[in-house]
């Protein structure tokens, strides 16, 4: 047995290639290098966009478009690299959602599943299965895959949140549903609460309620007040990762796992001057900026990033995250599609030598 050493000539092979149009079939060995590389390189740039440039954008989008006409009034935030699909990264969506003062988006629901991270609001909510969840800066809301859901907005301000789906991933498997409630609202079942009171920590739960994994997180709201004392808490005690500073995973209380079974959402602290060391792994991610100023480092690339802006990252790409202030931390929320991978067997890191 030996490796063939047959060669037709150009012009036998072209013209091979071409009859076999006809069939819809084609070679695979002149694709190898476009689909299967030493290693991945993604299409996703790595970008940034500045509250300062999109802020005005989504208030702007407020006066010319109702939510009657537009449902939800979302501007998408569209990664450069990916040729105008509605994709921030391969199978993670990013958008910037608005409600007026007095306005309601109306009740539906769909197989995506989604968050709602707050980056401006006195308050107003969000109904998710029946109970009404508050929307303050820093709080972080989920809607599980085919749960009821509506918005509305109660005080005098805007409401403005960051919109995170795993829809490039849905639309891609073409198993995308829309359902839309009868009624601009869906009935509130639950007293305020309710969610946070029975599942708000992972130590104590009531003995009644049957502890089952349905796949997404039964608490629902994770308020910022919360999290921000959890991190600051431990910051005083532990020195974290070198690769992310004083990373911490929002929890499925349940399970201790994924909030959901395609997403994962992360909050990070970078200690005033911090400065991570370089590592990459095959999971894409959506960054949002809660308080702080710096930049992070991708290859080459220097994305700067100051309070509400938001970036993201290919995967399987060396970074590192650098807070240029000497005396305040710096947090940035994050997403990622990190439940896909491992469910896959895809999941890999690797440290920059």
């Amino acid at each position: 047995m030996e490796i063939s050493s047959k060669q037709a000539t150009e012009e036998e092979l072209q013209s091979y290639y071409k009859e076999l149009e006809q069939y819809n079939v084609a070679p695979l060995w002149t694709a190898m290098a476009d689909i299967q590389g030493k290693e991945p390189a993604s299409k996703v740039t790595p970008y940034v966009w500045p509250w300062k440039d999109i802020r005005p954008q989504a208030i702007r989008a407020s006066e010319l478009v109702g939510t009657e006409q537009a449902e939800r009034r979302v501007l998408r935030l569209m990664n450069p690299g990916l040729g105008g699909r509605t994709a921030t990264t391969q199978t993670l969506f990013g958008g910037i959602q608005t409600v007026l003062p007095g306005e309601i988006s109306p009740a539906h629901r769909h197989t995506p599943a989604a968050l709602r991270f707050i980056i401006e609001s006195d308050g107003g909510y969000t109904a998710v299965g029946g109970e009404r969840f508050p929307m303050l800066p820093g709080d972080l809301v989920l809607t599980p895959p085919w749960a009821w859901h509506d918005h509305g907005n109660d005080t005098k301000n805007p409401m403005i949140w960051l919109d995170g789906l795993d829809l490039p991933l849905v639309n891609f498997l073409e198993i995308s549903f829309h359902d839309q409630y009868s009624e601009p609202t869906h009935p509130i079942t639950e007293s305020p609460g309710t969610s946070l009171a029975k599942y708000g920590s992972m130590a104590l739960q009531p003995t009644w309620t049957e502890r089952k994994d349905e796949g997404s997180s039964p608490l629902m709201y994770y308020p910022w007040s919360r999290t921000r004392e959890a991190l600051e808490r431990l910051a005083m005690g532990e020195d974290g990762s070198l690769y992310d500073g004083m990373l911490m995973e929002y929890t499925n209380p349940a399970t201790g796992g994924h909030v959901m079974p395609t997403i994962a959402c992360f909050i990070q602290m970078l200690r005033p001057g911090e400065r991570t060391k370089s590592h990459r792994h095959t999971t894409s991610a959506v960054y949002h900026v809660v308080e702080g100023k710096g930049h992070t480092l991708v290859g080459d690339t220097k994305l700067d990033w100051e309070s509400k802006d938001t970036f993201c990252l290919p995967g399987w790409a060396f970074h590192e995250h650098v807070n240029e202030s000497s005396t305040e931390p710096a947090f940035l929320f994050s997403y990622t599609d990190t439940p896909i991978l491992e469910a896959l067997g895809f999941m890999r890191d690797e440290v920059k030598p």
